[in-house]
């Protein structure tokens, strides 16, 4: 029997300086500006999650933003509908995902073609028929330019009264068609293969393939990867993935990690990765959208920061600790205060609705640290209010 691999100590000081290397927020503009930027971020971190809350800037822009101080809205927007080096699909929630890594998704879009979404069950044919010949006839369209829907009763809360909108995010999540840009919240429908000009389109990944995907996706942006982080809410990939880790254990490409406080829970690290885990710049500030991928896994990011982010735009007010929608501020590598902000676009103004100090900073030592991230929220201010 081969000897067990004894794990590799890391604390969580070391742990969370090697995350946030690989989330490349502990360096100034690690992607440089412009559109570029915007894809190469994109590429790099494998998703960047879509939400439609708007209290401050949409967190997919905020998220491009933390890593590309110089961001703009139309950087985005050209590398979706422009370059067409970024697309929209389901990661374990509606994300721009690059364009190189389509084939990753073709085999959930043919699953979905086959089998249906359960989302999406009520679909008549009729009405999918009528969007794709609409698409097929004139071109792009968005949901407005449908006007002769009868509306229907809602089966849950999000979803839309219009059979056509339903139809189209099915066709969306077979791969029939795609979202060409967007406007805000609105989306514009293309057809997949006049989007992306194909003669044919890529061959699907296979399941080995998929796989490697996965926890590589993980490694390059996480650095130090558990099961858990590396298949967020995708439970039916683990087990594949366990045994692709445990391979490269065995070729020592991987090493087992035992971090400060986790317990039992298993975490790996590629060679690479655990000598990075430099100090990186000091005293840099980053205010988070509580989606960025340093925040969505609350269980890790509490593990690793010591500091359990809560998402309180769903809670009574009553019960609110942070606020409505209270952003994490990163200060070097320790996260050391919540701060609810609004922005009011009539007056052109970023509104402090509560401070809250977190971790070390809950203590004391606040002085500079105030300073510094009133800094920050300056050049946050200018980000919210940009056109």
């Amino acid at each position: 029997m081969p000897r067990k691999t004894e794990p590799h100590l890391l604390t969580r000081t070391e742990a969370r300086r090697i995350w946030l290397h690989a989330q490349r927020l502990d360096t100034p503009a690690p992607f440089g500006e412009g559109p570029v930027a915007t894809t190469e971020a994109v590429a790099h971190l494998g998703y960047v999650q879509i939400d439609t809350i708007n209290v401050i800037e949409r967190c997919h822009h905020h998220i491009l933003y933390s890593r590309i101080p110089a961001y703009r809205r139309a950087d985005l927007r050209q590398a979706q509908s422009v370059d067409k080096s970024v697309f929209e699909y389901w990661t374990h929630a509606l994300s721009y995902v690059p364009a190189k890594d389509f084939r990753f998704f073709l085999p959930a879009m043919r699953e979905h073609r086959r089998e249906g979404h359960r989302w999406y069950a009520s679909v008549k044919p009729a009405d999918l028929r009528k969007v794709m010949r609409l698409l097929r006839r004139d071109g792009a369209l968005t949901i407005r330019d449908i006007e002769d829907d009868v509306l229907t009763e809602k089966e849950h809360l999000w979803q839309s009264r219009k059979p056509s909108k339903r139809a189209l995010q099915l066709a969306f999540y077979t791969g029939a068609v795609t979202i060409s840009e967007r406007n805000g919240m609105l989306k514009t429908y293309e057809l997949m293969e006049r989007h992306f000009g194909w003669d044919r389109p890529p061959k699907p990944a296979s399941a080995s393939e998929a796989t490697a995907y996965l926890l590589d996706r993980g490694l390059r942006a996480q650095g130090v990867v558990s099961l858990d982080s590396i298949c967020h809410l995708d439970a039916p990939s683990k087990p594949a993935v366990r045994r692709l880790i445990e391979a490269r254990v065995r070729r020592k490409e991987l090493v087992p990690i035992a971090i400060e406080g986790a317990g039992k829970q298993e975490h790996w690290a590629s060679p690479e990765a655990l000598e990075s885990a430099g100090e990186g710049t000091p005293g840099l500030v980053h205010i988070l959208s509580p989606f960025d991928p340093l925040m969505i896994q609350r269980k890790r990011t509490e593990l690793f920061f010591g500091y359990g982010h809560r998402f309180e735009a769903y809670v009574p007010k009553e019960k609110r600790l942070f606020g409505y929608f209270a952003l994490p501020v990163l200060v070097g590598d320790e996260i050391v205060a919540a701060i609810d902000l609004k922005t009011d676009r009539q007056s052109r103004k970023l509104l402090m609705q509560k401070w809250s100090w977190v971790g070390k900073a809950a203590g004391g030592a606040r002085k500079d640290l105030k300073r510094q991230i009133e800094e920050e929220l300056d050049r946050f201010e200018r980000f919210q209010l940009a056109e």
